[in-house]
């Protein structure tokens, strides 16, 4: 086969060319230091070195939320922390305005401190973190969480729902912690009472204190299911309790009935998870047995209360004044969780909504409404002045359960404030101090459980930011052992790839010489 010059030419051009280009591309590869410079240089270690750079991408992004997680688990932990020295301030108050020797001036003066002290912590319950959302708030990160009524309680207006943040493939922390969850979480250690049944007035020769709640789970067990109970003092030094079947359960108390008026702790009672205080106040010279023998008592769970909220744009100046429980079984299974909105459509109707109202709630209960008062899901509303048609009024129920700090100091302050006057006043700010003692305490417990799980999240980011570095590390590894040059394998290369080219060169060289013309 002959092969013509044209054909010579172009065989030895391409040739030169292919290897001129190999040689340029081992080139770049050693000036680089990066092997695979498109998918063709190796199509499986391209796909596997995109991977590696979309984990290592990912991988920058948990560092960066693990930063954010931890700066703001700090920011909380420092208003945790200033909030509970408020709180263990306001114990300290509350120590000193129980002591001996103080008059109402120093109540009175401990009281304005505990205002200071409760405007305190309503800031920091509405604390900002440094992106200016509200920390306590759950995901309602742009409204305070928390807001004062107009009566003096506190409303809050979060919701229940933690952010989070991936800080790994599998593991989310979160972010912040819910007042809900933090504050209004709180077990209120005073959801008892005691009320007087014989004599029918109070001539303040016995007390009996509202009670203390000591073991949760003893209440909900056992003390709910027996309620009301009566107390019956059958002489100076003992009772007997019955329960509300009628079923006397004196033993199941430590002391079986007995108790001493004079000695301090002696005059206790501990029934069912919740303990009450006797107090008896008698004349000099009476007889201890005929004066306090006889007198009954009732001890129960306080009825549930309600905060009623009257609507801004109501058309009316009618206001609801006062609420109380009238039907317990229809209030259990009608009332709404969540609380209720009445609206009034017209001056003698209304309807009866769950909360939230919508536009598309449908009315739970309708009625026709007669002045003073109206009643619906268990529950009668006194009602001052004439309501028009849309008039609205929200309903909220405490149930007692649970008690923010706030309401807590905002009710010893109120006690504070109050002259003694009398036995029956005394006993009362003596059982207000006991209250607030109790309920202070479950509130820092409550923080300290908040701030235990910050730490722990803390503890989970370092481990979590380790693994994440280690992982880098690996990827990086992984990543220059595909992708980078191995100098001294490109090195030989280089060198042969030179000696193929000089050598394509000198063999184009001599064959491009030969020609007949040379043997004539």
């Amino acid at each position: 086969m002959r092969i013509s010059t044209a054909q010579f030419y172009e065989s030895s051009a391409n040739s030169y060319s292919k290897n001129f280009s190999a040689m340029n591309k081992t080139n770049d590869q050693v000036t680089s230091g990066v092997r695979i410079q498109t998918a063709a240089d190796d199509p499986v270690g391209a796909a596997r070195l995109l991977l590696l750079q979309q984990q290592q991408s990912l991988l920058d992004q948990y560092s960066g939320n693990i930063n954010t997680v931890s700066n703001a688990l700090l920011q909380e932990e420092s208003v945790l922390a200033t909030i509970n020295d408020a709180m263990q301030r306001a114990s300290e108050l509350a120590i000193r305005a129980g002591g001996a020797g103080v008059t109402d001036a120093d109540r009175v003066s401990i009281s304005t401190e505990l205002k200071e002290i409760e405007a305190n912590i309503f800031g920091l319950l509405n604390s900002r973190d440094a992106n200016g959302d509200y920390m306590f708030g759950g995901s309602k990160s742009t409204t305070p969480p928390y807001v004062r009524n107009s009566d003096g309680t506190y409303s809050y207006h979060g919701d229940q729902t933690q952010l989070s943040l991936q800080v790994s493939d599998t593991l989310n922390l979160a972010t912040n912690d819910t007042g809900f969850s933090i504050f209004d979480s709180a077990k209120n250690k005073s959801r008892t009472e005691s009320n007087l049944l014989v004599p029918a007035v109070d001539d303040g020769v016995v007390g009996v204190s509202p009670g203390l709640l000591k073991s949760s789970n003893t209440y909900n067990e056992s003390f709910t299911a027996g309620q009301p109970y009566k107390l019956t003092f059958t002489s100076a030094t003992q009772y007997m309790i019955t329960d509300a079947n009628g079923n006397d359960i004196t033993s199941e108390t430590p002391t079986n009935g007995h108790f001493d008026r004079q000695t301090e702790g002696a005059n206790r009672i501990a029934l069912r998870g919740v303990e009450f205080e006797i107090t008896v106040t008698l004349e000099e010279g009476a007889d201890a047995d005929a004066a306090v023998g006889g007198r009954e008592f009732s001890l129960a769970t306080r009825p549930d209360s309600f905060t009623t909220t009257r609507g801004a744009g109501n058309p009316s100046t009618a206001q609801v004044t006062g609420s109380t429980v009238s039907d317990p079984e229809a209030y259990r299974s009608t009332f709404p969780s969540n609380g209720a909105v009445i609206k009034f459509t017209g001056p003698g109707s209304y309807e009866f909504y769950a909360q939230p109202l919508t536009a598309d709630s449908k009315p739970v209960a309708t009625g026709t409404f007669t002045a003073p008062s109206l009643t619906v899901a268990g529950v009668t509303y006194q009602v001052n002045g004439s309501p028009e048609a849309g008039d609205q009024f929200a309903v909220t129920a405490n149930n007692h359960q649970n008690q923010n700090v706030l309401e807590t100091i905002s009710q010893l302050r109120a006690a504070l404030d109050t002259p003694v006057t009398g036995a029956a006043v005394a006993n009362g700010l003596k059982d207000a101090v006991a209250s607030a003692l109790a309920n202070l305490g479950s509130a820092r417990e409550q923080v300290d459980i908040t701030r235990g799980s910050i730490g722990a999240r803390g503890n989970s980011l370092e481990i979590q930011r380790q693994e994440n570095t280690s992982l880098g590390v690996a990827n990086k590894t992984t990543q220059n052992a595909i992708g980078n040059t191995d100098m001294s394998q490109a090195a030989i290369t280089l060198t042969l790839q030179q000696a193929m080219l000089e050598a394509s060169q000198l063999a184009f060289s001599r064959i491009s010489q030969l020609s007949l013309f040379n043997k004539l």
